[in-house]
């Protein structure tokens, strides 16, 4: 199989125009970014293009606004950050993308940069219309995709638009996340853990099948690891769970035990009558049908911390309980916290991705350090489950 080609200092870029595709995806509340992390991860490779006298187009979407210009879903925000932070010109286009784009973006330099409105704001972005593809490439001579977290869709800003391009890279936030998930599938150093929360099965059955015929053991968190307790006998009260997941907990049972995979599930957990209580520790015997499971316990993060102990790799997506509320962010932080130490032992080799797995860790005060963090959310899943994606396909 063909291989990706990857953007480094031997591309040279001096007074060409490269198109940047990146992921802006920032969330935004009243005008003002609630989370730098997106865009900070980018910046490296904007202030290496600029100084390198690159002339510097920058794409990317914001949200769903569904082809339509919606100013909630505005880059604006996004731009005004920027600003600050690039020592380099940059500028705000807003103007239709069309034949005379290229014309009206003719007046950038050497080391400057310019950023286009929100690309979803056009259908035929979302439809991966080749003409409009064709319009994105004729911007530019050189194209970089650094955005792994759109790359599982067939949009023309990552998917048609490699087409037309004579010189396409993949960047070095793409690599990175491509490189640390193969760690995982393909060249973990054994024994490999992957750690799999969220709240509906039916979204990772594929990751789940994929993975017991590649790691030693998946360890189940979150709303998903009630459908496994109540298909072990266990009175689950009125917790979240997801309605004919028996077939599918049947399959994932016999399929690990062809791979040799061992599944754990929670010992004990952390219940409460309603999503804004204090939680309470109990065994799973005695959970009242008017409670519900927001939590793992302590005989289950103790369990988890000692697989964690033995481990050489591990992969972790999906919060451990309902961490929107600090009573029920134990569980999760208490992983965060064993994950992050074996780290910075060197014992460990750790890749976090999902974006509310990140924003539960964010919770704390405390920082975590942890080998590769993925905030890539759908392509993340994709790739875990083997698919080719189309954003990736392209480039190789």
């Amino acid at each position: 199989m063909k291989s990706i080609k990857y953007f480094d200092d031997q591309v040279a870029v001096n007074n060409k125009l490269v198109i940047l595709r990146l992921d802006l995806n920032v969330p935004i509340k009243d005008k003002k970014i609630q989370d730098f992390t997106r865009i900070d991860l980018c910046l490296p490779l904007i202030k290496n293009l600029s100084k390198k006298k690159a002339k510097v187009i920058i794409i990317s979407h914001l949200g769903r606004p569904k082809g339509e210009k919606e100013l909630k879903f505005s880059l604006k925000p996004v731009f005004d950050y920027l600003k600050k932070k690039l020592v380099s010109n940059i500028f705000f286009h807003t103007e239709e993308i069309n034949n005379d784009t290229k014309s009206k973006l003719s007046f950038l330099k050497e080391g400057e940069v310019v950023l286009i409105e929100n690309i979803r704001f056009y259908q035929s972005e979302l439809k991966d219309d080749i003409n409009f593809a064709k319009n994105l490439a004729s911007l530019g001579e050189v194209f970089i995709n650094d955005a792994f977290s759109c790359s599982h869709r067939k949009q023309a800003s990552i998917h048609n638009i490699v087409n037309y391009m004579d010189k396409k890279f993949g960047g070095p936030l793409l690599y990175k996340e491509v490189e640390s998930i193969n760690k995982v599938l393909d060249n973990g150093e054994n024994p490999v853990t992957c750690i799999i929360g969220g709240s509906k099965i039916s979204t990772k059955i594929n990751v789940l099948n994929n993975l017991v015929e590649k790691v030693d053991n998946i360890i189940i968190i979150g709303a998903m690891a009630n459908n496994f307790l109540r298909y072990n006998g266990v009175n689950i009260g009125k917790s979240i769970v997801e309605d004919n997941s028996d077939e599918i907990i049947k399959k994932i049972f016999s399929n690990s035990k062809k791979g040799n995979c061992k599944i754990v599930i929670p010992e004990d957990c952390v219940i409460s009558k309603n999503f804004d209580g204090s939680g309470t520790n109990k065994d799973l015997s005695l959970i009242k049908d008017d409670e519900m499971i927001l939590d793992i316990g302590f005989k289950t993060v103790k369990k988890i911390n000692d697989i964690i102990d033995k481990t050489k790799t591990i992969l972790w997506n999906g919060p451990a309980g309902y961490f929107e509320n600090k009573s029920f962010l134990n569980g999760t932080l208490s992983i965060a916290r064993k994950i992050s130490e074996n780290t910075e032992k060197k014992s460990l080799i750790s890749i976090v991705g999902g974006g509310d797995t990140i924003s539960a860790i964010n919770k704390s005060e405390k920082k975590y350090n942890f080998t590769h963090i993925s905030t890539a959310g759908g392509a993340f899943l994709e790739f875990l489950e083997g698919k080719d994606l189309p954003g990736l396909n392209v480039l190789k």
